[in-house]
């Protein structure tokens, strides 16, 4: 393994472990795959770069939705309470059985 191949290759596994860990797979984790990338004979500056860029968010940041996006007519509240639930789940946190029922949030 070449010098730069090795700099890439410390790159891709510094990337890998400061990515955040997923709490809905704990047997599927990103950092495990881009650990296991980061020893492949053909790695490429472009995969560590587009790495690092879906880390630090450049394209969300290069395109922000619009609030129109974020907030559609027909359910203005539903990706705030897709976000809210995701968190929730996360904590083992569940809605109550009678909200679900009815349709309550």
């Amino acid at each position: 393994m070449s010098a730069s191949a090795k700099q890439l290759s410390l790159k891709l596994v510094t990337l890998a472990e400061n990515w955040t860990r997923d709490p809905f797979r704990q047997n599927l984790q990103l950092s495990t795959f881009l650990k296991s990338l980061a020893a492949h004979p053909r790695l490429t500056p472009h995969a560590v770069e587009a790495t690092r860029a879906l880390r630090d968010n450049e394209v969300y940041k290069k395109y922000p939705l619009s609030d129109k996006m974020m907030k559609p007519a027909s359910s203005p509240h539903y990706y705030e309470r897709l976000v809210e639930g995701w968190e929730k789940s996360s904590q083992g946190i569940g809605r109550p059985w009678w909200k679900v029922f009815f349709g309550i949030w």
